[in-house]
C-alpha cells in the first residue's frame, strides 16, 4: 500500500540523520552551485515558493547523481517592514515574530523533501550576518561609494514617520491614520551604483544565452543609457538669482533645439522659488506645496493630468537669442537629468499636451519627407526622424545628422556639450525603521561623520524598543542613540536609519560559501571554489532591482579584492566581470481561477437591488424573505464588488440555505471565473500544507513540474494533482507486486522481440530524461516520457527468461529517473527492490547506445509525393532489395499500372518516394 505519509517522514528522517545533502569543497571534484532566491519569512510558504524550490531541487538532485559536487543552500531574507507592522498591530517583537515564522516555514520546506544543506542556513536578521552588511558598508564608505545626501520622502505629519510608496493609499493618505502625506526633504545614505552603470550595461553581453532575453532587456532599460547633449540656457539678466547665470538641461534630441518654446523645472529644483517673480510667488509656492503632498510615483507614471505654473522668469535661447518662459510642472523630477527640461511641443507628446493646456506656442522644426505639418491642425506631436526646418543654417539636414551638427555648434559657443546620461539613479539605502541593519556611523559635533570601528561591529539592534507606529523606533532608544565619538571621545549620536533590505540580499549567495566564517563576509578561497552560481532560480518580478543590486555588489567586492579567481577557473570570465549568476531561470506564476462578486451576480442575473432571497434561489437554495437587498448584505459584511464571491457563498447567512456551496462556487468559477496569480487578497490560494497532507509531497512536486514548462505560468487544477497522486500509487503498486524479480537469479540474457523493444524504450526514455534534466529543464516533457515508459512496462509480458532482465532494468531505471522529481517514493521503491544504498547518492546511469538501434523500421511509401503505403524492413536493408520489396506490394502495383517509372528515391531510414509518369 502506498502510505505516503509514513514513507515521506521516514526518508526525511534518514536524509537528516545521514546528512545526505551536506556539501564540502573538494578541488578534485567539479562543483555545481544551484540556488533559489531565498524567501521572506512571512509565516507560511505558498505555491510560488513550492514551484521555485521544486525546480531547484530537481536540478540539484540530478546534478548530484550526475557526478557534480553540489551546493544547494537555503536561508531567510529576514529583515523587513511586515515584522515591524506585526510589532505595532500584535505587540510581538519583530525578532520573535520573524524567528517563529522561520521555524514554521523550515518545517514546511523539510516536509517537501528539498535537498538543502541546512548546515549552511543563514538569516539576515541575525547579528552574525548583518555584522558583515556593516563591514561592507564601511568599505564602501572608505572608497567613496557610500555617501550622504538629501532626499525627498513620503512623510506622514501625524505619525511623524516616513512611508514607503505602498503605505500611501490611492487618495494620497497615510495607510495607518489617513492623514494627507507630504513630500519632505531629509538626509539619507546612498550607494554610488552609477559609478558602475557602464560596466553593468556592458556585461549584459556576457549574460546573453545564459539569462532570459526579457530580463536582460529589462536591466538594459532600467540602466537607461542615453546619448545626447547638455545645453545651457542663460537666464535673462533681470531674472537672475544671485550667483546663477544659466539653467542646464539634458536632451537626447538636440536636433529639435530650435523648436523649444518653454523650459520646465521640477518643483523640487533649487531655482524653483528663486525664479518666481513677485506677481507669481504665491502661485509658485502653492504649486510647490501641492507637489510636496503628491506621491512621486503618480507623477512619473502618467496617471496625473499635466499641470504647471509660470514662474514669471525667462531664459535666453542659446542659438537664437529668443526669450523663453520658465514653468514648473508635475511631470518633471529632480531624480532624472538636471531636473530641467527643454520643451519642444511639436516633437514630444508630453510637451504637446502641456502646451495645448496652457496655450503655449508650438513650433515645427522636424518635418516628414512626404507631409507638411501645421501647428494649428496637429493632433499629436511628431516624434519620428525627418528633415530639419525652421532651424537656420541647419535647414534641409536629416534630423540624425543635425543632432551632431547642432551639438558641435553649442560646443563652439561654450553653451553645450555631447554627453552620456543614465536613467539609473544612485541607490538610497536609508530606511527610517527598526527592523533592518543599523547603519554603522556616528555623528560627532567636533569630528563630523565618524565610521564605527571594525572591532566594534556589529552595531546591534536594541531589544528594549517600543513600537507605536509613530516615528523611527530607534531614535527613541536613548541607550542606543547616545554614544561616544571613537575619534575624540566626546558625546555623540548614532545613526538611527537602518539599511534597505535589498542590501542584505545583494551578497547572501557569497555568505553561503562559508556561513560560519568570522574573519570576513566570506572565505575568498571557498568562494573561489563554489562561485559563481551555476543556476539561479527566481521570479521575473526580481528581474531588475535584486539582480541589478547583486551584480553591483559583486563588482564592488571584486574591486575590494574579495571576489577573485585564478585564470584557470572555468568561470573566470564571470569572476573577472564580477558577475554572480551564470545561468538564470525565471519560473512562471502559479495561477488559479476565481470569480469576483460583480461577475458572479451578473452571471446569475442578479442586481444589488434584488432581495437576498432571489440570490439564494439563483444559487440553487431556498431562502426566507428578509426584506434585505443584496447590496445591503454586501455593505453590512464589507464585501466589495471586486472581492471573491467565495465570501458570499461561504457566509453563514447564505451557506445555510445551500446544499453544496463548494459545487455551486466551482460551477460559477468554471463558467465565469478569471485566471489570476494566487494571492491572499484574491482568496484564490492553495495551501501547500493541505496538499501535502492530502496527496503527499511527491505528488505535489510531480504535479507542479508536470503542469507546464518552468518558465510559463500554469493554472492549478485539483483534478490534475489527483491524477499525479494516482500515477505514483500505480507505480508503487506495480513495483511492490514485482519486487521478487530483484531477488531472482536470471541466467539467460537472450531477449524476445518485445524484450528488445522494451529495452529500447527504456534507454530512449533515459536519453530524453537525461537531456531534459541536464540542459533544457523541460521537466514536464521528461515526466511525460517517464509516464509513457511506465505504461509500456506495465503492459509488458516476458516471453523468454531473458526478458525478465529487460523488465528488471526498466523498473530500476524508471525509479532512478523518477527520483529527482519524487524522491521519497523513489527511495522507498529502491529499498523495496533490494538496494542497500540511498538512491539520492546513486550515480546517474548511462544510455546504452546499442539498445537504441531498432530491429525494424517503418517507412512511408510516397508515389509522386503522396503517401500511399507503408513498409516495415530491417534498418540495414539495401536500396536494391528495398526497391524489389516495394514493387511487390499490391498497393504500389495498383498505382504503377500503365505508368512509367521515372525515379526511385530512398532517404535512408526516413522515406521512399516513387516518381511515375
Amino acid at each position: 500500500m502506498y502510505d505516503f505519509k509514513n514513507i515521506e517522514k521516514k526518508w526525511q528522517n534518514i536524509w537528516n540523520e545521514k546528512k545526505t545533502f551536506k556539501s564540502k569543497a573538494d578541488k578534485k571534484k567539479k562543483k555545481y552551485y544551484v540556488l533559489e532566491m531565498f524567501p521572506y519569512p512571512s509565516g507560511k510558504i505558498h505555491m510560488g515558493h513550492v514551484r521555485n524550490y521544486t525546480i531547484g531541487d530537481v536540478i540539484a538532485r540530478f546534478k548530484r547523481m550526475f557526478g557534480f559536487n553540489v551546493i544547494h543552500p537555503m536561508g531567510w531574507d529576514a529583515f523587513g517592514l511586515p515584522a515591524e507592522n506585526a510589532a505595532i498591530n500584535r505587540g510581538v517583537h519583530p525578532r520573535d515574530w520573524t524567528l517563529s515564522n522561520i521555524d514554521y516555514m523550515k518545517k514546511e520546506l523539510k516536509r517537501l523533501g528539498f535537498s538543502y544543506d541546512w548546515d549552511r542556513e543563514i538569516a539576515t536578521c541575525l547579528p552574525d550576518y548583518y555584522k558583515w552588511n556593516q563591514w561592507i558598508f564601511l568599505r564602501m564608505l572608505e572608497k567613496g561609494i557610500a555617501y550622504r545626501a538629501k532626499t525627498t520622502v513620503n512623510w506622514c505629519p501625524n505619525c511623524q514617520t516616513v512611508l514607503a510608496n505602498e503605505q500611501v493609499d490611492e487618495d494620497g493618505g497615510c495607510w495607518r491614520c489617513g492623514t494627507t502625506v507630504e513630500q519632505k526633504e531629509i538626509d539619507s545614505w546612498y550607494l554610488k551604483i552609477t559609478d558602475y552603470a557602464e560596466e553593468l550595461l556592458k556585461d549584459l553581453e556576457l549574460l546573453k544565452g545564459h539569462w532570459p532575453d526579457p530580463v536582460i532587456e529589462m536591466q538594459r532599460n532600467w540602466i537607461g543609457k542615453s546619448t545626447g547633449a547638455r545645453i545651457k540656457f542663460p537666464i535673462r539678466k533681470s531674472d537672475r538669482p544671485e550667483g546663477i547665470e544659466a539653467i542646464e538641461v539634458f536632451t537626447t534630441r538636440p536636433d529639435t533645439l530650435f523648436g523649444v518654446t518653454y523650459l520646465v523645472l521640477a518643483p523640487e529644483h533649487p531655482l524653483a522659488e528663486k525664479l518666481a517673480k513677485e506677481e507669481q510667488k504665491e502661485k509658485v509656492k502653492a504649486f510647490i506645496e501641492k507637489m510636496r503632498r503628491t506621491e512621486k510615483r503618480k507623477r512619473t507614471t502618467g496617471e496625473l493630468e499635466k499641470e504647471g505654473v509660470f514662474t514669471g522668469s525667462y531664459v535666453i535661447h542659446p542659438l537664437t537669442g529668443e526669450e523663453i518662459p520658465v514653468y514648473l510642472a508635475n511631470f518633471v523630477l529632480m531624480d532624472y537629468g538636471t531636473g530641467a527640461v527643454m520643451s519642444v511641443p511639436a516633437h514630444d507628446q508630453r510637451d504637446f499636451e502641456f502646451a495645448r493646456k496652457y496655450n503655449l506656442p508650438i513650433k515645427i522644426v522636424i518635418s516628414p519627407e512626404d507631409e507638411e505639418l501645421s501647428p494649428e491642425t496637429m493632433e499629436k506631436a511628431y516624434e519620428k526622424p525627418g528633415i530639419v526646418v525652421n532651424s537656420g543654417k541647419f535647414n534641409g539636414m536629416k534630423s540624425t545628422d543635425a543632432k551632431r551638427a547642432i551639438t558641435e555648434e553649442l560646443e563652439n559657443k561654450g553653451l553645450g556639450r555631447k554627453t552620456v546620461q543614465y536613467r539609473l539613479r544612485d541607490w538610497n539605502i536609508s530606511r527610517q525603521r527598526y527592523w533592518g541593519t543599523p547603519i554603522p556611523v556616528i555623528y560627532c559635533e567636533k569630528c563630523g561623520i565618524v565610521p564605527v570601528p571594525d572591532e566594534e561591529l556589529p552595531v546591534k539592534l536594541p531589544e528594549n524598543v517600543e513600537f507605536t507606529g509613530e516615528g523611527n523606533p530607534l531614535s527613541k532608544v536613548e541607550s542606543f542613540v547616545n554614544t561616544t565619538c571613537p575619534k575624540c571621545g566626546s558625546p555623540a549620536k548614532r545613526e538611527t536609519d537602518t539599511m534597505d533590505t535589498f542590501f542584505d540580499s545583494s551578497w547572501y549567495f557569497l555568505r553561503y560559501c562559508s556561513p560560519k566564517f568570522e574573519k570576513a563576509p566570506f572565505d575568498t578561497e571557498k568562494a573561489e571554489y563554489w562561485m559563481v552560481v551555476d543556476q539561479y532560480i527566481g521570479g521575473i518580478e526580481h528581474a531588475v532591482l535584486h539582480l541589478l543590486y547583486s551584480r553591483f555588489f559583486t563588482k564592488v567586492l571584486r574591486d575590494l579584492g574579495l571576489f577573485k579567481a585564478d585564470e584557470t577557473h572555468r568561470q573566470y570570465d564571470f569572476f573577472k566581470a564580477g558577475e554572480p549568476f551564470q545561468n538564470l531561470l525565471t519560473q512562471g506564476m502559479v495561477c488559479k481561477r476565481w470569480i469576483k462578486v460583480k461577475t458572479a451576480l451578473s452571471g446569475l442575473n442578479i442586481s444589488e437591488s434584488d432581495d437576498i432571497e432571489k440570490l439564494i434561489e439563483a444559487l440553487g437554495g431556498k431562502g426566507e424573505t428578509t426584506g434585505k437587498t443584496v447590496g445591503e448584505f454586501l455593505f453590512e459584511n464589507r464585501i466589495g464588488s471586486g472581492d471573491n464571491f467565495l465570501l458570499v457563498v461561504t457566509h453563514p447567512e447564505i451557506e445555510k440555505h445551500l446544499n453544496n456551496p463548494e459545487e455551486v462556487l466551482e460551477n460559477l468559477v468554471k463558467e465565469y471565473g478569471e485566471l489570476s496569480k494566487m494571492s491572499k487578497s484574491k482568496l484564490n490560494i492553495v495551501n501547500p500544507a493541505e496538499m501535502i497532507e492530502r496527496y503527499g509531497a511527491d505528488a505535489t512536486r510531480l504535479y507542479i513540474l508536470f503542469a507546464a514548462p518552468p518558465e510559463t505560468e500554469f493554472e492549478w487544477k485539483m483534478e490534475d494533482i489527483d491524477g499525479a497522486y494516482r500515477f505514483l500509487r500505480r507505480v508503487f503498486t506495480f513495483v511492490e507486486e514485482n519486487k521478487n524479480l530483484f531477488s531472482k537469479e536470471i541466467k539467460s540474457t537472450r531477449l524476445s522481440k518485445t524484450g528488445r523493444e522494451l529495452r529500447r524504450k527504456t534507454h530512449e526514455t533515459l536519453k530524453k530524461v537525461t537531456d531534459e534534466f541536464n540542459e533544457r529543464f523541460k521537466f514536464n516533457t521528461a515526466i511525460a516520457a517517464i509516464m509513457e515508459l511506465f505504461n509500456a512496462i506495465s503492459r509488458f509480458k516476458p516471453e523468454k527468461e531473458g526478458d525478465e532482465n529487460a523488465l528488471k532494468e526498466a523498473i530500476e531505471l524508471l525509479i532512478i529517473m523518477l527520483s529527482p522529481v519524487a524522491p521519497h517514493i523513489a527511495e522507498e521503491m529502491w529499498e523495496m527492490t533490494g538496494h542497500k544504498t540511498l538512491i539520492s547518492t546513486e550515480k546517474w546511469p548511462e544510455v546504452d547506445e546499442k539498445a537504441l538501434v531498432k530491429d525494424e523500421i517503418e517507412l512511408p511509401i510516397q508515389i509522386n509525393g503522396k503517401v500511399r503505403d507503408r513498409i516495415t524492413v530491417a534498418p540495414d536493408t539495401g536500396e536494391e532489395e528495398l526497391k524489389k520489396l516495394v514493387f511487390e506490394r499490391e498497393k504500389v502495383k495498383k498505382y504503377m499500372e500503365g505508368k512509367e517509372l521515372k525515379k526511385f528515391i530512398y532517404v535512408k531510414g526516413r522515406l521512399i518516394n516513387v516518381v511515375i509518369k
